[in-house]
């Protein structure tokens, strides 16, 4: 089973060689002892649009230590450094989502947001989570169902300060617990769990990114490229559903790339034989079929 998918590149060998070597680098951050979250979602960024470069990466990190010097100095415990955040990104510079911005793919990457000062919730997340870490705040993203949103203090909330919920998507609105499961019960029907309110490790959080791209993209098929790209470098991160090589064969197929997707969807069916063995001969059936496209 390979490690690297290949970048599947209609465009010229020097962008196929610039991808290649972005994707080696984002393997290598997403199996870094810690991750860097930010730099994670530019490699994102820049593979949907390569003309980033590393100028674009490194301008879009300076940014972000740019506003981060801006915020005042240890303003006391979560609720301080929660309204600091908030009056700093909310206020001042705008930073919050609209329901329009679900409908654009630059909505789920990190430059865009950056400039736009717009995002999906886990974007606008990411943003507070990278500006408030460096400036030495005690933060962490909280990946509710549905919703994404930013902790501040002891996520346990047994310090003195408490634990401190905000929503970027709304100007960095505080949430009482009632608020967030208000919310919660509004997005999903689901009551509101502790377990829902613990801090989202750095490779959740992109794995998420991946998956509303990859969702972005399934709604328009004509966006096919972009789903490919978000699935590959889905299973360059060191844990993934085995499923997802289902899907990366029957995109590899669908882009007449018939021996190579019929070759993935042989291996998801090895796997899924353990588990699921009508699965797994359905699977084999397509990868069959794939390779007949080449008679």
């Amino acid at each position: 089973m390979p490690d690297r998918p290949e970048a599947h590149d209609p465009r010229g060998a020097d962008d196929a060689g610039d991808r290649t070597a972005l994707r080696r680098r984002f393997a290598a951050e997403a199996r870094a002892e810690r991750p860097d979250l930010a730099l994670l979602c530019l490699l994102v960024a820049a593979e949907a649009d390569p003309s980033l470069g590393e100028k674009g990466i490194d301008a879009a990190q300076i940014e972000l230590d740019r506003l981060a010097g801006e915020l005042p100095y240890a303003p006391g415990g979560g609720a301080g450094w929660a309204r600091a955040v908030g009056v700093l990104l909310g206020e001042r510079y705008g930073f919050r989502g609209t329901r329009e911005d679900f409908a654009a793919l630059e909505s789920s990457l990190l430059p865009e947001v950056l400039r736009r000062r717009r995002g999906l919730p886990i974007l606008l997340s990411v943003v507070w989570i990278e500006v408030a870490r460096r400036a030495g705040a005690p933060v962490y993203g909280v990946a509710l169902p549905g919703h994404f949103i930013v902790g501040f203090g002891d996520p346990a909330g047994t310090d003195a300060g408490g634990r401190v919920l905000a929503d970027p998507s709304e100007g960095g609105r505080p949430l009482s617990e009632s608020d967030t499961e208000l919310l919660l019960a509004a997005v999903t029907g689901e009551p509101l769990t502790p377990a829902m309110l613990t801090p989202a490790a750095p490779l959740d959080i992109v794995r998420r990114v991946l998956g509303n791209i990859r969702a972005w993209a399934a709604a328009r098929p004509e966006r096919g490229d972009v789903r490919l790209w978000a699935v590959e470098l889905s299973l360059l991160l060191p844990h993934h559903p085995a499923r997802l090589r289902r899907e990366h064969g029957q995109l590899l197929v669908g882009r007449g790339d018939f021996l190579t997707g019929a070759a993935e969807l042989e291996t998801y069916a090895e796997v899924a034989e353990a588990v699921d063995p009508e699965e797994a001969r359905e699977v084999r059936r397509e990868a069959r079929a794939a390779r007949a496209m080449l008679n």
